[in-house]
């Protein structure tokens, strides 16, 4: 049964969060950062997205409860912050930016990397639905923590890897792929705002 509930955990987690995904976006989120600076707004935002999924694996349901807030409106306002990082990946905004503003201002670790891209509404939704699957199970409960902390570990991995990945890709190819991720980026928050608008029932 324990492996049954790592199974499910692992591959409920894994698939939302997407470590694999996540590592091109990592690339054109940090780029033409150092390789000090990219390890640790890795390492950061792993530690961050591992928090936050943990809060709201404790207490999330409660505390969305408590001050009136539902996850259908988490994953509307997750998905227009998460439209805006698109649109400026699209027409290269960010770098822009990243030019004219000091580099204490261009770190991407609390947002978007930690939340929403790492916990995003969908990975929040199911700490929730999985922790309360197993209310009162220490022991179960403590498998689903060890799982995401696993699930963020490899999301780490990844991001630490950056380096390698842009150095196979160069600049034409990082190029495309920040293009390319932000209409996937574009498209993906849309869809968070499409599923927050059907949990409210107006379609």
């Amino acid at each position: 049964m324990e492996i049954d509930l790592a199974l499910t955990a692992f591959v409920s987690l894994f698939v939302i969060i997407d470590p694999i995904g996540l590592a091109p976006l990592f690339v054109a989120l940090t780029r033409g950062s150092s390789p000090a600076k990219r390890r640790a707004i890795a390492i950061r935002s792993a530690l961050l997205a591992f928090g936050i999924l943990a809060v709201f694996g404790l207490a999330g349901e409660a505390v969305l409860n408590a001050i009136g807030i539902g996850m259908p409106a988490f994953r509307i306002s997750g998905g227009i912050l998460l439209f805006l990082t698109a649109i400026e990946m699209l027409f290269e905004k960010r770098t822009q930016r990243r030019e004219n503003q000091a580099e204490s201002e261009n770190d991407p670790s609390v947002f978007p990397l930690a939340m929403p891209l790492i916990a995003g509404p969908g990975a929040m939704t199911t700490m929730i639905l999985l922790t309360g699957e197993y209310s009162g199970d220490i022991a179960g409960q403590a498998m689903i923590f060890g799982v995401m902390a696993l699930v963020i570990m490899l999301v780490m991995v990844m991001f630490l890897a950056g380096n390698l990945i842009e150095r196979l890709l160069g600049a034409t190819g990082i190029n495309v792929i920040s293009r390319l991720f932000g209409m996937f980026l574009a498209a993906l928050s849309v869809q968070f705002v499409i599923d927050g608008i059907r949990d409210i029932g107006l379609f």
